[in-house]
């Protein structure tokens, strides 16, 4: 039985003009950037899901690992649970997992957050088998999708922020969007989220440039999405994948790099610069914690830790967390 859907509460043309806005503004930066949060078209996803497979990639294994052993103890320590709130819910298996735990829960609420329609949909077929789940997908930035949420329901609310995404945001960022988070919960609401640790420089450097090129690929098919969504001419053929450590700033860096000097031009965005050779565009920071960073991240923005389980073979940490 497919779980009742109720619409998204994002139109289209407003995304592709935040997009087309984000855009102009990133590239025109010093050093320019384009945002990790415009990966994830369809093919964005599809290639971040092999991603998720790779033997070099741990932190989707990882999480999985935690949260089959510990989704039982997660729903223990929310009684009344009757609303999750996945930001980035992916394909949706890791929701799953809790949506089994809280199987004796008489009707569950579950609320989608993402831009990219593939990821939306991929996730509502995985829930889809679940009965007594209501869906309701938001097709928007997390900031958009969470002041749309309607969380008006009795019982607790769970809200997930999986993956380590949190590792996207600079430490300033960081602290504000667990606020934003916070503020959409109320109190004695809960958030789950998850975290990659620190670990040898090699093992980070491999997950976000293995060996296939499959990260590679993810990295480029940004640009793939400019050129065909906003009207660009980024000449594809001309940029490299590169990935760094910066162990100043506790964070892997990942650059397109151009090699050769190229004109390009954003019609959506009125924008037209000239990038040199050799000149990189920054597209994500991943920053790494240590367990205790994450624990004091989250007390900074509102929250109290209720549990943290640590997965010590591969370095990950989901951390439980109350709004207080």
């Amino acid at each position: 039985m497919r779980p009742s859907v109720a619409p998204s509460q994002s139109a289209a043309s407003p995304e592709r003009k935040l997009f087309a806005d984000d855009v102009g503004y990133y590239l025109r930066l010093e050093p320019r950037q384009l945002p990790s949060r415009y990966f994830y078209d369809a093919l964005g996803s599809a290639l971040f899901e092999a991603i998720c497979h790779l033997p070099w990639y741990p932190i989707t294994r990882a999480e999985r690992r935690l949260l089959e052993a510990r989704a039982s103890d997660i729903v223990r320590h929310l009684p009344s649970l009757s609303t999750l709130v996945e930001l980035g819910p992916g394909s949706g298996e890791k929701l799953a997992m809790l949506v089994r735990a809280a199987g004796s829960t008489p009707m569950l609420t579950v609320h989608l957050v993402d831009v990219s329609a593939a990821a939306l949909d991929l996730a509502m077929r995985t829930l889809s088998e679940y009965d007594g789940v209501t869906v309701v997908p938001h097709q928007a930035s997390y900031e958009l999708g969470l002041d749309a949420l309607s969380l008006d329901q009795p019982g607790r609310t769970l809200a997930l922020f999986l993956g380590s995404n949190i590792g996207n945001f600079d430490p300033p960022g960081a602290d504000e969007f667990l606020r934003t988070i916070r503020r959409a919960l109320a109190p004695g609401d809960a958030l789950l989220i998850g975290a990659d640790l620190l670990k040898a420089e090699r093992d980070l450097l491999l997950a976000y440039d293995d060996p296939l090129g499959v990260t590679a690929a993810f990295n480029r098919n940004l640009l793939v999405r400019v050129n065909r969504e906003l009207g660009a001419d980024f000449d594809l053929d001309a940029f490299e994948h590169r990935a760094i450590w910066n162990p100043a700033e506790s964070r892997v860096e990942m650059h397109l790099v151009t090699t050769r000097a190229q004109r390009v031009r954003v019609a959506a965005s009125g924008l037209d610069i000239t990038l040199e050779a050799g000149e990189a565009i920054w597209t994500e920071s991943s920053y790494k914690y240590r367990a205790a960073e994450v624990a004091a991240m989250l007390a900074r923005a509102g929250f109290r830790t209720i549990d943290q389980w640590i997965d010590e073979p591969d370095g990950f940490a989901l951390t439980l967390v109350d709004a207080i």
